[in-house]
């Protein structure tokens, strides 16, 4: 077995007992959990849930627990887990483009005319409609990491029964281009919610230039065949940072929220700062870093 990429970078780093394709999908049930909470929460700003926008509070969270139970039972038949958990994700991507084109014809941006010079303040005010879009991100990570790559980094993934298919990319190199795609989408959504305050807090814009740094050194190391010991530190560096902001969001947001005296008022946890947002930092540091784990399946 070759040295993986953090041993590159750290040559003590010994293997985990879970493989990296399992702790992806780990953090895509947990991710699909938290996501139909974030939803419940964005939903109830309004003060009542719409049948229908009950769907994706009730789909992410049956979802997360259904791939719980799934990496439960690949321990005792890996191709029926597999065939459930791509039937979930699969699910989570036509539940994620639901979400963002009802999002769109909501603010008035698809299916309606939008007054002309208003469209950017029309997408501001809008229901996020990146937000649905994580159920798509979920979907795509988990249909990657479901199957195997036989052999490791060989692009070869191995379907069901003597199938295989080849990609155009290895598995790490098509995690990178996850990871940066996560980044992109969640520095994108953090700019358009802080828009509505014009940026006038100085601190909002650590998350648009970290996010940008993280977004480029992700897609970059996606098109790089041999990453090189200063690539690899140099994208350690953004996803650390990117989890680092993540934190700092999470504690201001918190702060914000809080009334006189650090008093906790539930309805401004609800319609005040999203307090989940800033933690969609720190779970695409976390893939970020898992990207870099052994590729080897049989751990």
């Amino acid at each position: 077995m070759g040295v993986y990429h953090l041993q590159t970078l750290f040559p003590r780093t010994r293997s985990l007992p879970l493989s990296r394709d399992r702790l992806m999908l780990l953090i895509a049930a947990v991710s699909e959990l938290f996501t139909g909470i974030d939803v419940y929460l964005a939903h109830n700003v309004s003060g009542s849930i719409t049948r229908y926008e009950w769907i994706p509070i009730i789909f992410g969270v049956v979802a997360g627990i259904v791939l719980l139970l799934a990496g439960l039972l690949a321990l005792a038949n890996r191709a029926l887990a597999t065939v459930l958990a791509n039937l979930v994700f699969i699910g989570s991507i036509i539940v994620g483009f639901a979400g963002v084109y009802f999002h769109l014809v909501r603010g008035g941006l698809v299916g309606s005319t939008v007054a002309q010079g208003q469209e950017l303040s029309a997408l501001i005010w809008a229901p996020p409609f990146l937000g649905p879009f994580f159920f798509v991100l979920i979907g795509v990570l988990g249909i990657s990491a479901a199957w195997v790559e036989d052999p490791p980094d060989s692009g070869r993934l191995h379907l069901l029964g003597k199938t295989y298919i080849q990609m155009p990319y290895s598995k790490t190199r098509a995690y990178f281009l996850i990871v940066g795609i996560f980044a992109l989408v969640t520095t994108i959504t953090s700019v358009l919610d802080h828009s509505r305050a014009n940026f006038t807090n100085v601190a909002v814009w650590l998350p648009m230039t970290v996010g940008l740094f993280a977004t480029v050194t992700a897609l970059v190391m996606g098109f790089i065949t041999q990453p090189t010991r200063t690539d690899l530190a140099t994208y350690v560096v953004a996803i650390l940072l990117l989890m680092f902001t993540g934190l700092i969001g999470l504690v201001l947001h918190i702060n914000s929220n809080l009334v006189a005296q650090g008093s906790i008022v539930v309805e401004r946890f609800i319609r005040g700062s999203p307090l989940l947002a800033p933690l969609l930092f720190v779970n695409t540091g976390l893939l970020g870093i898992v990207v870099l784990l052994d590729p080897n399946e049989e751990n």
